[in-house]
């Protein structure tokens, strides 16, 4: 008997690692090797891995804008694509001046907030949270179409992938997902190759093309050339002809997309991280309009026929082509005409087309977690999403992320037409706060600033941004005029829904801040009752920590500590600081986590401890709010109930929870009291009470 007393423990700690592998190791497998805190800086980009991550989405817009501006002026019929060079040249002057404003941001702002800390540092919180909302309708946006336009360009070549379009989308969207739970670093590297194949693949198409054409004088025709289009409205004149031009225009602006990303993303840059930043925005602009011209251009050359509704608008030999017809996209034609059918650079910029659509995405997955993490910094968004997991990415925004596109692509079918018409406003409602955000940023350092050079540079600088929003802001009312009955107003309430949301849960945290905030002097939490304790964990010091700590002061127990982890060493100094300040007479013990773990840390201490004395007992006391809305409990106690179920199966370990009622618990109380004036005490549970016949009881007695 003793024998077997003394194996227990092993016996137990054999299980428990048992258990803890076998849920391990699939993870561990899918996402790699968890990282130390200390090793953050091994994950920061350089500017060649850089520029595929956070500006695939502008560099691969370039394989579906110039089609949307094809799609939309075939409403007027083929006389009307005399306008699409007109049309490139007003979204390269766009181009440019959106990119030489950012260029402006990354300088001010390098800390990563981009457009969302300019706009609420500048024109207050409420035009900061309508930037954010628009931005993280954006991202989600972009991974929706790209996902779903690389699948349909994809389905071109394999039937399958068009017959199973939203099923495939969801697929290529949980690859990516696991891709970026690995992190930023080793995502880029894995995404750099094929956007890169990409951009050589369109530069040599458009070098060979111009050469065909300039010098060799070569006839290039599209597989579409011989067709004629039908138009929807023909001879356009007026005030329906300019409506037409300007809904071109919003729709080419697509090859903007993405362009913020870099500035929310400056702290993943290498140092000197604003100067990376603002290069790698250069590099991006030059090549995106360079390629967006250079198709728009052959496209014109080749002859090129694009129409909105290809089976009926498009006439071969004064036949429609009718619906069995697939209407390739621009760059495919353009790249048929330059390169041949068939051919080996036909082949590998179709297939680097395809893959980098899809990796489009990762602008969105690398935009969307730290502009997350930023928000629930600023307690908007719930505190988990400022996280970060062990690969060091912001591993719960990347999964919702994955999880709002997918509902995205299930919902519209995978269909890019369809998602495209939400896009851009989301984008342009950001540049123009933004802008408008930096020129008020200059003004109000050119109030106080009297040197003369840095006075001109500011000066200089205002003037690009206030360039910039006028002019983003005068594209946003296109946007809107021109997109809004074909789908942005989807968009626009996406944005509402996210302003909503984040300002009721900034309340809800501002609310509870406020309620437990510990106060300077003698207080009831203070008051110390009569139960026992030995270690009491805390993160913060308020209100539910000091009823805690009183809590266990009357226990006489043989060693009382109250035991944090660091996780966030500003937040651990703050918290010693904090702890000697008010002379509290218990030791505070703080757990070092390099894996920013709070569960295992506390887990092996309180079991050392028990190794230590096994004859003893150990108890925690875990302070714990107590919430009155279902919602709540997604953004409290989260930590406290992985550490109680754990530590709940831990031998010769007592838990005890401190409870702190909040105000919301009121609602709580008021419905148990409603239910119990309908029904007794458990009788939920057990059912209605059965009236059973009299002669059945006497039967049975």
């Amino acid at each position: 008997m003793r024998g077997g007393r003394v194996g227990e423990p092993a016996i137990e700690r054999l299980r428990s690692s048992v258990v803890s592998k076998l849920t391990d190791v699939p993870k561990r497998i899918l996402i790699g090797r968890a990282l130390r805190s200390d090793r953050l800086g091994e994950t920061l980009l350089p500017k060649r891995i850089a520029l595929p991550v956070f500006a695939s989405d502008p560099l691969s817009s370039v394989a579906y804008a110039p089609g949307e501006v094809l799609l939309v002026l075939s409403i007027a019929g083929v006389t009307a694509y005399h306008f699409s060079p007109w049309i490139a040249v007003a979204v390269v002057v766009l181009m440019f001046t959106v990119v030489a404003s950012y260029r402006q941001n990354v300088h001010a702002y390098p800390s990563g907030g981009g457009d969302y800390e300019v706009a609420n540092t500048n024109l207050g919180p409420k035009a900061g949270l309508t930037v954010a909302s628009a931005l993280l309708v954006d991202y989600v946006l972009t991974v929706a179409v790209s996902i779903s336009s690389g699948i349909e360009n994809l389905g071109s070549a394999i039937p399958f992938v068009v017959e199973n379009k939203v099923l495939c989308a969801i697929g290529v969207i949980v690859l990516l997902t696991l891709m970026n739970l690995r992190g930023v670093k080793e995502s880029g590297s894995l995404f750099a190759i094929p956007t890169y194949i990409f951009v050589a693949g369109v530069f040599t198409m458009i070098a060979w093309g111009a050469f065909r054409g300039l010098v060799l004088d070569d006839t290039m025709r599209a597989p579409t050339a011989d067709y004629v289009i039908k138009p929807e409205h023909q001879g356009l004149a007026g005030f329906a002809l300019v409506f037409l031009l300007l809904r071109a225009f919003s729709s080419g602006c697509a090859a903007l997309t993405g362009v913020e990303a870099i500035s929310n993303g400056v702290p993943a840059f290498r140092k000197p991280k604003s100067k990376n930043a603002a290069t790698t925005l250069a590099m991006m602009g030059l090549l995106a309009v360079t390629m967006f011209c250079g198709i728009i251009g052959l496209a014109m050359a080749s002859d090129v026929r694009m129409a909105e509704n290809p089976a009926e608008d498009l006439v071969h030999n004064g036949v429609p082509l009718g619906p069995d017809y697939v209407q390739n996209p621009v760059i495919s034609q353009v790249a048929e005409a330059v390169f041949g059918k068939g051919s080996f650079l036909f082949i590998v910029l179709a297939a680097a087309t395809a893959l980098v659509l899809f990796l489009a995405a990762n602008t969105a997955y690398n935009g969307f977690p730290l502009l997350g993490s930023i928000l629930a910094q600023d307690r908007y968004l719930p505190r988990q999403l400022h996280t970060r997991g062990d690969r060091l990415a912001f591993s719960n925004g990347i999964v919702l992320l994955a999880g709002a596109a997918g509902l995205l692509v299930w919902i519209y079918g995978a269909d890019s037409t369809r998602l495209i018409q939400l896009y851009i406003v989301g984008v342009f409602v950001s540049f123009t706060l933004s802008q408008t955000g930096m020129v008020r940023h200059w003004n109000r350092h050119l109030a106080t600033e009297t040197d003369q050079a840095k006075r001109r540079h500011m000066v200089r600088s205002r003037a690009i941004n206030a360039f910039g929003a006028f002019f983003t802001g005068l594209v946003l009312v296109v946007v809107l005029g021109t997109k809004f009955t074909h789908g942005a107003w989807v968009a626009l309430l996406g944005m509402v829904i996210f302003y909503a949301t984040m300002t009721a849960i900034r309340k809800h945290y501002d609310r509870v801040a406020e309620e437990i905030a510990a106060p300077e002097g003698p207080s009831d939490d203070s008051v110390r009752p009569s139960r026992i304790h030995s270690v009491v964990l805390i993160s913060k010091i308020h209100r539910p920590t000091l009823r805690a700590l009183a809590y266990a002061k009357l226990m006489r127990s043989d060693s009382l500590e109250a035991l944090s982890v660091n996780v966030d060493p500003a937040e651990t100094k703050a918290l010693r600081e904090e702890w000697e300040r008010r002379g509290i007479d218990v030791p505070l013990k703080v757990l070092d986590s390099p894996y920013r773990e709070i569960t295992r840390p506390v887990i092996e201490y309180v079991k050392s401890l028990r190794r230590e004395s096994p004859r003893d007992a150990v108890s925690v006391i875990i302070p714990e709010y107590v919430v009155g809305h279902w919602y709540e409990h997604l953004l409290h106690n989260q930590s406290a109930l992985r550490l109680k179920g754990r530590l709940l199966f831990t031998p010769g370990i007592m838990v005890t929870s401190v409870p702190y009622q909040l105000q919301s618990s009121e609602a709580a109380k008021r419905r148990a009291r409603r239910q119990q004036e309908w029904n007794a005490p458990g009788s939920v549970r057990r059912g209605p009470a059965q009236v059973r016949p009299k002669e059945s009881s006497e039967h049975k007695s």
